[in-house]
């Protein structure tokens, strides 16, 4: 009868706890905690650089160099993408400085709505463009062009539309 009554009060019990406790739940601090990742045909590769769309191409690759002491190219342009470059050295990335080239230059489209300039995009790498972009078109991902361009380094580059990309202008580029 004991036996029983016992029985009965630990079921009793474990029911409550249930309803009115959370459940615990465990960590362990040795074992590494793993993300799951579906397998894809590309992979993500390093943040190559962020461009800065400047208004004025010579004070800002002044400010760089001679202000910051950065590693400053030569300026470069690209007439295909309407835009001259400079790009400045920081270690483990770059920075692209943008100024417009000609009068379609998106560049000039984003000045206008932003007089002082302001950063333009981020451009990260991936190990294969063309898988890439056809895994991101299946996604339903807008590509900004049909096609890929060949960029400021000479690789192909895409840009990816920024309402699908959390308002960040993201530029993919080969590796």
């Amino acid at each position: 009868m004991a036996a029983s009554i016992l029985k009965f009060a630990v079921a009793g019990i474990s029911r409550c706890a249930r309803h009115t406790l959370p459940p615990v739940r465990a960590l362990s601090l040795s074992l590494p905690v793993r993300q799951v990742v579906p397998q894809s045909l590309w992979k993500l590769g390093r943040l190559n650089h962020v461009a800065i769309a400047v208004p004025d191409l010579e004070k800002a690759t002044s400010l760089y160099r001679d202000v910051l002491g950065a590693h400053v190219s030569a300026t470069v342009p690209l007439p295909e993408h309407g835009v001259y470059t400079v790009f400045v050295e920081l270690g483990n990335t770059k920075l692209e400085l943008l100024h417009p080239l000609g009068e379609k230059s998106p560049i000039a489209g984003f000045l206008q709505k932003n007089k002082a300039g302001g950063m333009h995009h981020i451009c990260i790498e991936v190990d294969d463009i063309n898988a890439a972009i056809a895994d991101l078109k299946e996604r339903k991902i807008r590509l900004l062009s049909p096609e890929p361009r060949i960029g400021a380094h000479g690789k192909p580059v895409m840009f990816l539309h920024p309402k699908d990309c959390d308002g960040v202008l993201v530029e993919i580029e080969q590796a």
